[in-house]
């Protein structure tokens, strides 16, 4: 299976499981008195969105390259993480807002049973993270880890919801807007987590070097190659799951320009198949 097909296919799994928590959150915090747990399937349902934009990116940057993207397509995985970000500050916002609009009204103590549902949410979204932040790392996707951290945040919102509703259980009276403060509170992991989200996808759209464990790969994989006396530049970037590599390549000066021109094929073709990320390798001769 390839990342592509893999990326989509956790894509799926978070769609599935942030649609069926939405409706479990949204109907335990209207029965259970917690705007806590609302707060929590707003972000939820904003989830389902975003991930359905993550996967239409990951469709749309499986497309081989052409005429016009000669370097394919895969730098709609930034553009949609942006998105994604713009979906999680708008969350927070909302949950912000409304927390302090029902921080001023006064309501009833939450239910006691919405700890038990809220427990069980919280373990589910650690493990939803795990699985997805796993495979965003094995496909090399940023819309994926984006989206992995939706469930990260999710997670946390529905920590604070957790703390929030046992303060207002346990001391009663008085304390009956706990949980909202809680919601309040996580609207702040919230927003920092979009920040964690939006600067990497930041650095590949702007080809910010951010590479240097595959730099050192590149170098030491381009020495076995029969010819090659050593390399000089190299620059990397990074589209959607693959990357893009410029390196200038060292020879002997005295060689012909077709035996050059040979090694340098060589060294292409073996650094692709050896490094199954790289997608286009541009090498450049230097002579010593």
């Amino acid at each position: 299976m390839s990342n592509e097909q893999k990326a989509i296919k956790t894509v799926y799994f978070s769609i599935i499981g942030n649609t069926s928590l939405a409706l479990i959150k949204g109907f335990a915090g209207i029965f259970g008195n917690t705007y806590a747990m609302i707060a929590d399937a707003i972000e939820s349902t904003t989830d389902i969105f975003s991930s359905l934009l993550v996967l239409l990116g990951l469709k749309y940057a499986k497309r081989p390259a052409d005429e016009n993207h000669p370097y394919g397509h895969g730098k709609i995985e930034p553009l949609i993480t942006f998105i994604v970000v713009a979906f999680l500050v708008t969350s927070a916002t909302i949950i912000a807002y409304e927390s302090v609009q029902h921080i001023l009204t006064p309501h009833k103590t939450p239910k006691p049973w919405t700890l038990i549902v809220l427990g069980g949410i919280i373990l589910w979204k650690e493990i939803s993270f795990q699985i997805v932040i796993k495979k965003s790392k094995e496909t090399n996707s940023t819309s994926l880890k984006a989206d992995a951290w939706h469930h990260r945040s999710d997670a946390i919102t529905s920590v604070m919801a957790f703390i929030g509703i046992s303060i207002a259980i346990i001391f009663g009276e008085g304390y009956e807007t706990a949980d909202d403060w809680a919601a309040l509170f996580a609207s702040a992991f919230i927003l920092y987590n979009s920040y964690l989200i939006f600067r990497p996808a930041l650095g590949e759209i702007m080809d910010e070097h951010l590479y240097d464990d595959l730099l050192i790969e590149i170098r030491e994989k381009s020495t076995n190659v029969p010819g090659v006396l050593g390399t000089e530049k190299c620059f990397i970037r990074k589209a959607g799951m693959k990357y893009h590599v410029d390196l200038h390549l060292i020879v002997d000066g005295e060689i012909s320009v077709r035996k050059g021109h040979d090694i340098a094929h060589q060294l292409k073709d073996y650094l692709c198949e050896e490094i199954p990320n790289l997608d286009h390798v541009l090498i450049h001769v230097e002579p010593n």
